[in-house]
């Protein structure tokens, strides 16, 4: 199943309506209507990128108390801030809802494309659309002296027409018009624009489309002589402009077999079934990758000043941990961010904080051992996922010698030669089951090499002095994570919270409306029919006064009755169908009940031609006790006369009034007589069993396919024993056993 769901949320008084309800609500509802925020995600308020954009939104936007960008819109009769997180959330739950509904069943998760490894995340359709919008906001200025950015429904109509007209620019090179009536101050606006001059127009735009590729030839080590071939997908493979720059990269003609709007959503798919136990696909090779290389930073007494070091480099595979070695006395802080400020798409490179607590020296005063995992997950996200101290404890017990780990720098730290990467878990899909046995692993690792320890012990080396023997005991260590744009716990339940009470708020509005609409259906419906396939079951009375009933209703659902609770809307329908159900009901009654009469006399037929073949004496029927014969008979006579009558009562009843005799009645006497009398008729004949013989030929199977009697078999095996007098007194077995 595929279906285009519009990345639109629209806020209104009482509830809120998302996707394709929602861009219905663009136009008339411009300032409450949230479309192109993913661009938003994970900005703060001050980004200069965001300010930029704010000039061309219609809506407002407003910053959070965390300093990220917020959108403010008038919900419920309050004006109310909602994070990106929050609106994108609310995407999320009516997508997760159409598919259980297609589905039939719950999900539980799902699979988010995001943008390539070589991108260049501001550049899309909207560019385009913006540059047409500019253009015909500085045209209709000069032509009809009106300021389009002032009224924002006005501008909102601008942008659906100018999307409209880039689409048709697409498949047209020859001038095309732009019209708009009662644009602004009942002004109505014209214009026209062709291809060629709209790609002079964007040229600066276009000319961005070649970085990205280069970028990833780049990346991917790969020339463009290596390029088999170049498919093009999504939005941009309607753009003739877009699809000759790549195909003039790579020099070669571009491929566009795939739908362009189901390419990402299949993709999604494929990978969805690839993650799920249930579902069995071919082994395809994907691997997810880090898209900006990630660093460490920390404090270091031996450098007196900062160290870096890069963790993940740029492309590298993830998921994925790493394990990192640290001596230290005392608890401390790895910050950890991107370290391409200048690739970065965003101004803050910071990822965010984390703080090992809880380290001491050892018993002899020396740095402890701390074993730091880094890990990037199946989501791409960054974290400081465990910490332990091994502890060295000695005994005095002596044993051979047992080299152990000695630190260069008691206060430093170890990188490059403690760095241990924990290759089981490399291309971990992520699911609960994985990320379990991926701390099982994690701790198989630690016992790994102590073992190793305990075989260089037993190598082969000269004699030495006998030492204490070393028993070490790792002990888990609590890390304070501070990442920089994720919401506290609080605050992250709160959202849920509040998305719960919108989602009810949603269902109770929806329940009213459609108790509404059943109102407004049923007035609509009862009319119509009241002078069509209704009109001879209802007297003229009785007519005008549910007519006139219809149209005080109406009247009611736009004057009073256009916003009042889901009850009054309930009793409303309910006195309405209290003059009009027995009409209807009469109709239904007229036109099934000759088919059931029809049911019933073919019952009676029945058993009346079984009767007539009983007293025929047929030989079917000679087994049958004749008094249940007469009782077949008298409940089939009966049946008839009581059809009879209700027949020529009904046909003397006038059809405004109630029947004579209801569809279930006669159903009724149907499944009575059929009681009463299928048992008898159906009863079968009894078993006759053929006489049992002493003698030993018991053989009654085929021959050839024909069934010999019982007596030319035993006569048959008398005569093949002819040749042998003495075979019936001596027992002699025959030639052949026949099963």
């Amino acid at each position: 199943m595929f279906s285009v769901f519009r990345a639109c949320v629209s806020f209104g008084p009482r509830n809120r309506s998302i996707g394709a309800a929602a861009k219905s609500q663009v136009v008339t509802n411009c300032k409450n209507t949230v479309q192109g925020f993913k661009r938003l995600h994970g900005r703060a308020f001050s980004d200069p990128f965001v300010q930029r954009l704010k000039n061309s939104l219609v809506y407002d936007i407003a910053q959070m108390p965390s300093g990220t960008t917020g959108i403010k819109v008038n919900y419920m009769e309050e004006e109310k801030v909602f994070s990106i997180e929050q609106v994108t959330a609310m995407l999320l739950t009516k997508l997760k809802e159409t598919a259980e509904h297609a589905l039939k069943k719950p999900v539980a998760d799902c699979v988010v494309s995001v943008l390539a490894t070589a991108c260049d995340a501001e550049l899309g359709g909207k560019d385009f659309d913006e540059m047409l919008v500019r253009h015909f906001c500085e045209e209709f200025g000069k032509k009809y002296k009106i300021d389009v950015k002032t009224k924002p429904r006005a501008l909102v109509r601008l942008y659906q027409e100018c999307e409209k007209l880039k689409r048709v620019m697409s498949a047209n090179s020859s001038d095309l018009p732009l019209n708009i009536e009662c644009f602004m101050n009942d002004i109505d606006v014209s214009g026209k624009l062709n291809r060629s001059q709209f790609e002079v127009m964007c040229a600066d735009i276009l000319a961005r489309v070649e970085a990205p590729l280069q970028s990833l030839l780049e990346q991917a080590k790969l020339k463009k002589e290596d390029i088999y071939a170049v498919e093009m997908v999504g939005g941009a493979s309607r753009i003739p402009s877009v699809k000759e720059r790549i195909s003039k990269y790579f020099g070669k003609e571009l491929n566009t077999t795939l739908n362009a709007d189901e390419a990402v959503a299949r993709g999604c798919a494929l990978q969805c079934a690839i993650l799920s136990p249930a579902f069995k696909v071919r082994e395809f090779s994907i691997t997810d990758v880090v898209t900006y290389p990630i660093s460490l930073k920390w404090h270091s007494a031996a450098e007196e000043g900062l160290s870096d070091c890069e963790v993940f480099p740029m492309n590298h595979a993830a998921p994925f941990s790493k394990v990192l070695t640290f001596y230290r006395k005392e608890p401390f802080s790895l910050e950890a961010y991107y370290n391409r400020t200048n690739e970065l798409p965003y101004p803050d490179p910071t990822i965010g904080q984390f703080l090992i607590q809880k380290v001491i020296p050892q018993a002899s005063g020396e740095s402890s051992k701390v074993k730091v995992k880094v890990r990037v997950n199946i989501h791409g996200i960054f974290s400081v996922s465990s910490a332990s101290l091994v502890e060295v404890q000695k005994s005095d017990e002596t044993e051979e010698p047992m080299e152990t780990e000695q630190a260069n720098d008691k206060d430093g730290e170890t990188l490059s030669s403690k760095m241990q990467t924990d290759q089981e878990e490399q291309l971990v899909q992520g699911d609960v089951q994985k990320e379990a046995e991926e701390k099982t692993r994690e701790n198989e690792e630690m016992d790994i090499t102590t073992e190793e320890g305990k075989v260089e012990k037993k190598s082969d080396q000269p004699p030495q002095a006998k030492k204490p023997k070393v028993k070490t005991k790792v002990i888990e260590l609590p890390i304070e994570n501070s990442p920089q744009w994720q919401l506290a716990d609080d605050m992250l339940n709160l959202f849920v919270e509040n998305e719960g009470k919108m989602i009810m708020q949603d269902k109770l509005e929806k329940e009213r409306n459609d108790a509404k609409n059943y109102v407004e259906e049923y007035v609509y419906e009862m009319r119509e029919k009241l002078h069509g396939i209704l009109e001879k079951f209802v007297g003229e009375s009785d007519r005008d006064i549910l007519s006139l009933k219809l149209e005080d209703t109406e009247n009611w659902l736009y004057e009073d009755g256009e916003d009042q609770p889901k009850q009054v809307y309930i009793d409303k329908l309910a006195e309405l169908t209290k003059l009009g159900q027995p009409i209807k009901e009469r109709y239904s009654e007229a036109e099934e009940r000759p088919k059931a009469f029809e049911e019933l006399g073919k019952q009676i037929q029945q058993y009346m031609k079984f009767v007539e073949a009983y007293k025929m004496k047929e030989e079917q029927y000679d087994h049958l006790d004749e008094a249940d014969v007469k009782k077949v008979d008298k409940q089939t006579g009966e049946a008839m006369m009581w059809m009879n009558s209700t027949m020529n009562q009904q046909s003397k009843q006038n059809l405004t009034v109630d029947p004579a005799v209801k569809v279930k009645d006669i159903q009724a006497k149907t499944r009575e007589l059929f009681s009463a009398c299928n048992f008898i008729v159906t009863k079968p004949k009894p078993k006759v069993e053929l006489p049992k013989e002493d003698a030993p030929a018991e053989q009654n199977g085929s021959v050839n396919g024909q069934e010999k009697p019982q007596e030319e078999s035993a006569d048959k095996g008398t005569t093949e024993n002819t040749g042998n007098p003495s075979s019936e007194t001596t027992g002699t077995k025959p030639d052949m056993d026949l099963d």
